[in-house]
This record gives C-alpha cells, sequence and structure tokens, in this order.
C-alpha cells in the first residue's frame, strides 16, 4: 500500500489503476469506513482512501483541534484491508496560500445540519470536489449515517457533472443501534450509555408511520418525547423531510427521511432512517 502525501504523487498513482474505487475520510477509522473499503474492494479493480480533516468544514467554536487522530492505526487498518493507496494532504496541501475557492450547493445546505453549522456544506462540497479532481475515481463511496452530506455530494456530481458514480451504503451500528462515529470517542460513560436513544427515537416514529400515521409533525414529537426519556441528551433538531430536498413535511410520504441531531454534553451525535427502508440510491454525497 503507498501513503501519499502530494497530489502529483496521487496523480502519478492514479494513472496506473484502472476502474478506481474511493473512500474519503477524516480519519480515526471504525467499521463503518472499513465496510466502505470492503465495498470498493469487491466493486472495483483498485481502492483508494484519503484521510485528510477537512478544516474548512469546521466552524470557529467546533472541534477542529480536538478531532481524533491516530494515523499510525488507520494505516494499519487500510493495509489489512488491502487499500492499493491512501492520500495523506496536509491542509497547505489542499489550500494553497491565496486559496479562494468555494462551492455553495444552494437550498439542501441551508437546513439541518447546515442550519445549526453555517458554512459546513461548503467546505465538504468544496473539499469533495477538490477530492474528485485529484484522485479521479470510478466510483466514490459513502456511508448513509450523514444523509443531508450524501444528498449534497450526489448534487455536486450532477450540477457539475463530475464522471463519478456515488454510492451510499448503509450505516453500520453498534450492537445496541447506536451509529459508528468517530466523534463516538468523546462520550464519557455515562453519555455513552444514554447515546442509543438517538436510534430509539427515530425507530419510535418508524414504528408509528408502521402503524400507519402519515401526520408528519406526529413523528416529531415521538421523537422528542424519547429523547426526553435521556437525561443527558438535549436535541438539536428532529426532522422529517423530503428525502432528495430536505424540505419539511406536512403529510409524511414513503421514502421520507427522517433525522436528527443530539447533544451529550460538547458532543453532538447525528443519525436518520428512511421511511420504508428503501433501495441503495446512486447518483443518476464526507462520511464523518
Amino acid at each position: 500500500m503507498d501513503v501519499l502525501p502530494t497530489i502529483a504523487q496521487v496523480r502519478q498513482a492514479r494513472r496506473r489503476a484502472g476502474p478506481l474505487g474511493f473512500v474519503p475520510t477524516m480519519g480515526f477509522l471504525h467499521a463503518g469506513h472499513l465496510s466502505l473499503v470492503e465495498r470498493a474492494r469487491a466493486e472495483c479493480g483498485a481502492v483508494a482512501v484519503s484521510i485528510f480533516v477537512n478544516p474548512t468544514q469546521f466552524g470557529p467554536n467546533e472541534d477542529l483541534s480536538r478531532y481524533p487522530r491516530d494515523m499510525e492505526r488507520d494505516l494499519r487498518l487500510l493495509r489489512d484491508a488491502g487499500v492499493d493507496f491512501v492520500f495523506t494532504p496536509q491542509p497547505a496541501e489542499i489550500y494553497p496560500q491565496g486559496f479562494e475557492a468555494s462551492i455553495d450547493m444552494g437550498a439542501v445546505t441551508r437546513v439541518l445540519e447546515g442550519a445549526s453549522r453555517p458554512g459546513h456544506f461548503a467546505g465538504v462540497a468544496t473539499v469533495v470536489a477538490k477530492l474528485f479532481n485529484i484522485v479521479q475515481p470510478s466510483r466514490a463511496y459513502f456511508g448513509q449515517k450523514d444523509a443531508q452530506q450524501c444528498v449534497v455530494v450526489r448534487r455536486l456530481v450532477r450540477d457539475l457533472d463530475i464522471p463519478v458514480e456515488v454510492i451510499v451504503a448503509p450505516t453500520v451500528r453498534e450492537a445496541d443501534g447506536l451509529a459508528m462515529s468517530s466523534r463516538n470517542s468523546y462520550l464519557t460513560p455515562d453519555q455513552r450509555a444514554e447515546a442509543p436513544v438517538v436510534y430509539q427515537a427515530l425507530s419510535a416514529a418508524r414504528t408509528l408511520f408502521d402503524a400507519g400515521e402519515r401526520d408528519a409533525q406526529a413523528l416529531r414529537h415521538a421523537m422528542l418525547a424519547h429523547i426526553a426519556t435521556a437525561r443527558l441528551a438535549d436535541p438539536d433538531y428532529v426532522s422529517v423531510a423530503d428525502p432528495q430536498t430536505l424540505a419539511e413535511l406536512d403529510t409524511v410520504e414513503e421514502g421520507a427521511l427522517l433525522s436528527m441531531a443530539v447533544r451529550f454534553g460538547k458532543t453532538r451525535l447525528i443519525d436518520n432512517l428512511v421511511l420504508p427502508p428503501s433501495p441503495e440510491p446512486r447518483n443518476g454525497g464526507l462520511s464523518a
């Protein structure tokens, strides 16, 4: 496995590869990331991964400086997983002196995570566009846990005619339902014990939907009521939205996206479910 810190090295490696699967990450890898690598390995002739904690998608009061990092462990896991090359740039490699470009993907970035984290998705769209241009993959793999990011990446590829097939794979969960995330490492033992309430709240709303409830506000109230059972959980938002536009719904439709963000102390967790579970979408998009 080649570890390549520069754009020039990646472009040279890309010329030697055929159909390439790409998994962009911010490192501190877990089983969710590795499931994307495994799928890319099964579907593509070669696999590339990027490890880059992208500063432009963090706000001034967010966790850039303390975001978990363990490059040595990450590289060992990727080597064992059969990855062909890993792009490990420093920020100055991606954003050299004088860099000013930013990609605004419009209305889908202003709601949910975008409302809570202004500028976040401009940072995501810009770095993903750069990574796609540098790595030039045939397919790129993202996790459903970051549902809004996947919507943004699909629109980026569509609107800018980027020749990449975006694959969105199911969320990988712990045994108690908590969606795997690098930020789970921030949780205290007490917070970790309560964190499964996020998935439980989503599941409670899905149960109502399965029983015939179609009032979106009723599903939102059910999610909030369930979160309220956890002493340490502080909801940021709960949403029942159109899965393409992310506009909030009054009446729940098949394929609607349930999503939420919940804080446990300084740690903010996100998760989502699709109603009902739908076939994996492909374009016709960064997993954090």
